[in-house]
């Protein structure tokens, strides 16, 4: 599940316009007194020592976003360039005689590992059957294909986590996209934490920043690369989800899914419409009305916060619009640039400069997209992105390596959750125009990848793909006859388009394997698989009409983020996709339930209830089974897990009301929007693929075996606390058939 089943928030229950919701982080600011008195010369030395110093600032709300100075960000560039020029001779020599070592025990050269996020087993199949996947079959043929059990719950955030540590969700600490906070039971993104830097110099109407903000990973455990680098294997790790902020280690990485866009959120497209009929609430971005004065609009584009202000507000960027109706096309004037754009496409990426004060720049890159010119104006951008070859913010490791990915392959995505779900949701991108910017990103992902490999002769290449996901995400209901999507005349195209992803993906699996000779082993796999996700189930609702979850008095029902519950009478409550929390004393900050046998008993009570819930309506079962956390496999940080764990039946899952903390009479809904497919169900019957040119030694392989089976092909001792196992038996590794590919 990605950033489509929840909204962000700015500070406290304040309904925000992105996708995904957020708390905001205020720790206190240190300030510097102005005492009267202070004379002129004072004053100047004292600036001279502020802005002799590195300016840091934050931006945005929820994952929070910092950003430096462009002069700042070359200037460093270029001392490392130049220092890691200066000392080429003496690290290349370093590395041939680590890599020598490093090698001896290794039983591979080259390991490259394809993640095609979502793919399902049952459409892998059937397509295979019918001769649509040649090269997946070949794969198969050569060494095995399984479906790869996920996590609990089968969430990407959670499964990539495993993927990568090697260990179940309580040693890596994260089990959903969010995590909630205890003491006003509002939502965090469980994964980063950017917080406002703690020493802070007012002057004026400025809060100068004199420190860093502070960065946090909050997942847990060591990925598989930071042990691989530390023995001189250099991998190359793309956009494998829950890698911000990028970790150092001995190698390249560029961050994926939960990587912000500017405005500090997971995704905020800005609509331009001159029609006052279309200006209503849209989730996942924001509404900008202009006006038409002879062909030309004066309007703006809505930046990132500037909190170098002490009333912090958006940086807006000018914008100027001219309309050429004869031609259907229009000129767009922004940072200095002019850009001629057809309706109904896309415009490049446009490097975009926003300047908050104090001479600071930030650097951001958009795609425009204009569906209707008359009688009026509709103009589509995509979220804001940190531009890759200034980031404002660390999106790779090292810092200079989406520096080189920009200058070399040209500007390119960020954005964590790239494809942008929530336009099409909406009805601002049609279906054709979301594949074609889909498809798009795509186009992007392989440059990197087989630059990759190209460049990689011995060591590991890993990059995953979000294309499967999303696509399946929003079309799956063309597979589906019955959706009630359908019923409401949302059936444009037809299930043509995942089967066209999927023959698209088997060949980006070809292309792989011409580049695969000597003793390389290739790993194809997802995390997860997909089912149709016909009707929502509001458990919020569920637990309020079954005297659980109390509302204040008067309220029959609560607006959203709990607004109008009464926590001091209410017992459990349901956050984020898949977890419900018991209202524990002295665990949240107005619990009710004490710790021990009471905390036990209403478990008990609610997973009896739930196990097997009938939705009335529909005629079927929409929960499977309830996961009790204390059943779950241990680890450190098994307290921050949801008490329980929803698994739902095939076409079910958590309704958009009760993701966002509504409360009301409603507990089960038709799911009409396009989002029609989805995975955060019971994990059991939403495996994901596994493909390898070498046979394995289990029937039923996990993704908490994937990182163990890759250090023992490297030669490397397996953590005593990973949970996965090996699945390749070194001894009987065959590369037969790169041979014969190569004689031919």
């Amino acid at each position: 599940m990605k950033k489509n089943c929840i909204k962000k928030v700015k500070k406290g229950t304040k309904k925000g316009t992105g996708p995904f919701f957020f708390m905001e982080f205020s720790p206190g600011r240190i300030r510097l007194s102005r005492k009267r008195g202070l004379s002129p010369f004072f004053l100047i030395v004292l600036l001279l020592l502020v802005f002799s110093c590195p300016l840091h600032a934050y931006v945005g709300p929820g994952a929070g976003f910092a950003f430096l100075s462009s002069f700042l960000i070359i200037f460093l560039t270029f001392i490392l360039a130049l220092f890691s020029f200066l000392s080429w001779p003496f690290r290349f020599l370093m590395r041939v005689i680590k890599g020598q070592r490093a090698y001896k025990k290794s039983n591979i050269d080259r390991l490259i590992i394809l993640g095609l996020d979502g793919m399902e087993p049952s459409l892998v199949e059937k397509y295979m059957s019918e001769g649509k996947l040649p090269h997946f079959s070949k794969i198969k043929k050569m060494g095995v294909y399984a479906k790869l059990q996920t996590t609990t719950p089968a969430i990407s955030p959670v499964a990539w986590s495993s993927f990568m540590t090697g260990t179940s969700p309580s040693k890596h600490n994260i089990f959903d996209f969010l995590s909630r906070n205890p003491k006003n039971y509002l939502p965090d993104l469980s994964s980063a934490r950017i917080g406002k830097p703690q020493k802070i110099f007012s002057l004026g109407k400025y809060d100068i920043p004199l420190s860093k903000p502070k960065i946090k990973n909050l997942r847990k455990s060591i990925p598989f690369w930071k042990i691989l680098g530390k023995k001189g294997i250099f991998c190359t790790i793309l956009r494998v989800p829950i890698t911000f902020p990028p970790e150092k280690f001995r190698g390249h990485l560029l961050s994926g899914m939960c990587t912000p866009d500017m405005k500090g959120g997971q995704g905020t497209f800005s609509f331009y419409t001159s029609d006052k009929d279309k200006i209503k609430q849209r989730e996942g971005g924001i509404n900008i009305p202009v006006t038409i004065k002879k062909d030309k609009i004066e309007t703006y584009i809505s930046g990132p916060e500037n909190t170098l202000l002490r009333k912090g507000e958006d940086i807006r960027l000018p914008l100027a619009i001219t309309i050429d109706r004869a031609k259907d096309k229009a000129l767009l004037e922004v940072s200095g640039q002019k850009i001629t754009l057809n309706m109904h496409t896309f415009s490049d990426w446009i490097k975009l400069t926003f300047r908050p004060g104090l001479g600071l720049k930030i650097k951001a890159i958009g795609r425009f997209y204009i569906s209707q010119i008359h009688p009026h104006l509709e103009m589509y951008l995509t979220p804001l992105n940190i531009d890759p070859e200034k980031p404002a913010l660390p999106i790779s490791h090292p810092f200079i390596y989406s520096i080189y990915l920009g200058k070399l392959l040209g500007s390119f995505i960020t954005l964590g959750e790239a494809n942008d779900t929530w336009a099409l949701n909406e009805g601002i991108l049609s279906e054709e125009a979301f594949l074609e910017l889909t498809y798009s990103n795509h186009r992007e992902w392989e440059k990197m990848f087989f630059n990759a490999l190209d460049k990689t002769k011995k060591g590991l290449v890993t990059c995953v793909f979000e294309t499967t996901d999303s696509i399946q995400h929003m079309f799956w209901r063309y597979l589906d006859k019955d959706h009630p999507a359908l019923e409401r005349g949302q059936a444009k195209m037809s299930a043509k388009v995942i089967e066209e992803l999927y023959e698209k993906m088997d060949e980006l699996v070809g292309k792989t394997l011409e580049k695969i000779d000597g003793r390389s082993v290739f790993i194809i796999m997802s995390d997860h698989g997909f089912k149709s996700f016909r009707r929502g189930v509001n458990l919020n609702s569920w637990l309020h009409l079954n005297g659980y979850l109390s509302l204040k008095e008067g309220k029959k029902e609560s607006e959203e983020w709990f607004k109008d519950v009464d926590w001091e009478k209410s017992r459990a409550y349901a956050l984020g996709l898949a977890g419900i929390y018991i209202n524990q004393k002295g665990r949240e900050a107005k619990g009710t339930i004490p710790s021990g046998e009471e905390m036990k008993a209403i478990k008990k009570e609610l997973i009896s209830r739930l196990t097997g819930l009938r939705d009335e309506g529909d005629n079927s079962t929409a929960i499977n089974t309830i996961f009790d956390r204390d059943e779950l496999p241990s680890g450190p940080y098994k307290e921050n897990c949801p008490d329980l764990i929803v698994g739902y039946n095939e076409g079910y899952r958590i309704s958009w009301d009760s993701v966002t903390g509504k409360v009301n009479s409603t507990v089960f809904e038709d799911n009409t929007k396009a989002w029609s497919g989805d995975h955060c169900i019971d994990p059991r019957i939403v495996p994901g693929i596994f493909f390898c040119n070498q046979k394995i030694n289990a029937k039923s392989p996990s993704i908490m075996d994937i990182a163990p089976t890759i250090l023992e092909l490297f030669g490397l001792e397996v953590p005593s606390h990973m949970d996965g196992q090996p699945l390749i038996d070194v001894q009987n590794l065959s590369f037969g058939y790169n041979k014969k590919r190569r004689k031919k």
